[in-house]
């Protein structure tokens, strides 16, 4: 009888906790996730062409409702096929048609409630999220944390940059996704504090290339990012308690039944797929209509260069003067307009903008209760009743879009705050940039009136810190394949003055080259960019520089990896219409000798920007052979750029 028994509950075990596990493959049948639950563990894991990308690694999660994370049990699951097609003029490429094989596993915890995993596989792309049915009579839960993993193999190497502290940093902002990267480090060492943004990018020893990210977070759940590496394994980690100030839960509240964000794994054996991804979009919709068609291109903005005592009404008419030079479409006024310059004054300066065919960007301090920022106008932004006010007057003076800055933090009361500001704006016919902010997860296509977030060391950081100028081609290096691969980056960007103020004789000197700063206007990805373009250099800057900079555009139709290694060169080529750009940049610390294959512009005869021995930038018309390979010498901190007629 005992050992009837015994016999009874081994069968009895491994109907609850094993089974053949379950497996899903991409189109192509080069990617494939395998899901299990060992020993009451729900797992998955991840091969490209039969190479483990990533190992048996943790699902679940847990809800003031019940406990996803352990004794749980296989309980169904169903295939399927998904496939669409989409336009998009915000991000790098306008035209995408999406397919995916899904799997959808059903898992059940002790009490008997159940949740589901739903994984969509593309060719280099996996995204899954979890779905919560009606649990009997409840019909709303908070999600408190996750214990979503990624086990890498043990040769891997990371490119990641770390979560800030909370409540620190000017006027105490922080986090706002503007810390350095470490490349090319072990994991074992990736210990941060408070771990990781979105995305981290990972190299899996000789086998490729994977990068982890998030998108759909709206008002419906916390942002996330990476746990510091731990036993083995990063984790998905909600935002630390200390955000906004201690205020607000640091978990989901969520209406049953729902779902969480889609999280994100891009896979390659080259850097290609991860350069050229769409996923991020490809797995959300839009959710609202646009209220109007929304322009983008090219702006101006003083605060940049002349800081905040440009803020001026004189300092202000020249930069609207330098956008209508520069054929440009906008001007950005930034902080303190309202104190320095006066409502009455800023509607003079809108209709001179008007007149001059340049529209206008107005600043505004996201806040009134979250951090210190001082900047005005302040508690215009926070609040339902002075937000729609300040709005209305905006759409009646013909505003074409706002800046929203010291956004930081990931809790849901903030991602409301984002939804909340970009809602009532397109009912104002308003764009919307934030700065001091998170990472856009999949805005571009959700909010049509979304233009692109900062989320990164930007130009701003040029100015003030020595160290980001000594490192600005390293991280413009690393940008493409990891911050601007998933979402539009408004750093604000393209100095052409030797030094960065405005008297351009001392002080901050730039460290990289015209070349480089031209090639990060194509590099940088976001559709309305405010360039950092000061008035003398219609004087100071050769013609060639500046006939480029009169044409540059700001939307792409096509983006495809070209050559590259984070943190030591990157080339993309980038398609506007009918024309292809073509730009790099170096940051290792000697020239670099490429050969290039450009089917894109082969036989035809292209203008090539470009820098000299000496770091002189020089223009020239080149004829690209007819098999498309093409010698380019980039110099130590600078850049090239390739334009086919």
């Amino acid at each position: 009888m005992r050992i009837l028994i015994f016999l009874l509950s081994l069968m009895m075990a491994s109907v609850t906790y094993s089974q053949t596990p379950m497996t899903v493959s991409s189109p192509d049948g080069n990617l494939e996730i395998a899901v299990s639950v060992d020993n009451g563990n729900p797992v998955y894991s991840v091969t490209y062409n039969g190479k483990t990308m990533l190992e048996n690694s943790p699902l679940g999660l847990v809800t003031n409702e019940g406990d996803f994370r352990s004794d749980m049990s296989f309980a169904a699951s169903t295939t399927g096929e998904v496939s669409k097609e989409y336009t998009q003029r915000k991000i790098k490429q306008s035209f995408v048609e999406y397919h995916a094989n899904t799997l959808n596993v059903i898992l059940e915890n002790e009490a008997e409630k159940q949740i589901s995993v739903l994984f969509q596989v593309s060719n280099n792309d996996i995204a899954f999220r979890y779905e919560f049915p009606v649990w009997g009579e409840t019909r709303a839960a908070v999600v408190e944390r996750e214990t979503t993993g990624f086990k890498f193999p043990a040769s891997t190497t990371s490119f990641l940059s770390p979560m800030m502290t909370p409540m620190t940093g000017f006027a105490r902002t922080a986090p706002s996704y503007e810390n350095g990267y470490v490349a090319d480090e072990p994991i074992e060492n990736t210990n941060a504090d408070y771990g990781y943004v979105y995305p981290g990018l990972f190299k899996i020893g000789d086998s490729g290339w994977v990068l982890l990210s998030e998108t759909g977070v709206g008002s419906n759940y916390n942002a996330s990012h990476l746990s510091s590496y731990n036993d083995g394994i990063f984790t998905v980690e909600y935002p630390s308690a200390e955000q906004n100030n201690g205020f607000g839960s640091t978990g989901a509240q969520i209406g049953l039944p729902g779902v969480t964000p889609w999280r994100t794994i891009t896979v390659g054996e080259t850097l290609k797929p991860i350069v050229e991804t769409t996923i991020s979009w490809d797995v959300v919709e839009p959710l609202y209509e646009p209220s109007q068609s929304y322009d983008f291109g090219r702006g101006t903005w003083s605060w940049i260069i002349w800081q905040d005592s440009s803020m001026n009404f004189e300092d202000q008419v020249t930069y609207i003067d330098l956008a209508a030079a520069m054929n440009y479409e906008f001007i950005l006024i930034d902080a303190w307009w309202d104190e320095n310059i006066g409502y009455n004054k800023i509607e003079e300066l809108i209709r001179y903008a008007r007149s001059k065919g340049v529209g206008v960007f107005l600043w505004y301090n996201s806040n009134g209760v979250v951090n210190d920022a001082p900047q005005t106008p302040r508690d215009k932004m926070h609040t339902s009743i002075a937000r729609k006010k300040e709005m209305k007057w905006l759409q009646d003076m013909g505003v074409k879009g706002i800046k929203v800055d010291f956004m930081g933090g990931d809790k849901q009361t903030t991602m409301r705050l984002y939804e909340n500001i970009l809602s009532d704006a397109n009912d104002h016919g308003l764009q919307v940039i934030f700065h001091g902010t998170t990472l856009p997860r999949g805005w571009e296509r959700m909010y049509p009136n979304f233009v692109g977030n900062e989320a990164v060391l930007a130009s701003e950081m040029l100015v003030f810190v020595e160290d980001v100028r000594q490192k600005e081609a390293f991280y413009a290096s690393l940008h493409p394949f990891i911050r601007n691969s998933v979402a539009s980056m408004e750093f604000g960007g393209v100095v052409l003055n030797d030094y960065l103020n405005k008297g351009n004789e001392q002080g901050q000197k730039r460290q990289t080259t015209d070349a480089f700063q031209l090639a990060t206007g194509i590099l940088f990805q976001s559709p309305v960019q405010m360039f950092a373009l000061t008035p003398n250099n219609l004087h100071d800057v050769p013609e060639f520089e500046l006939n480029f900079m009169r044409n540059i555009p700001t939307t792409w139709d096509e983006t495809i990896f070209i050559d590259g290694y984070p943190g030591k060169f990157t080339v993309l080529a980038r398609r506007h219409g009918q024309k292809w750009y073509i730009a790099g940049v170096n940051a290792e610390r000697s020239a670099k000798r490429l050969s290039l294959q450009l089917p894109m512009v082969a036989g035809q005869e292209v203008a090539m920007y470009n820098d000299d021995s000496d770091k002189e930038t020089y223009m020239e018309q080149v004829e690209v052979p007819e098999d498309g390979e093409i010698s380019i010498t980039i110099q130590p901190n600078g850049g090239f750029v390739i334009i086919n007629r």
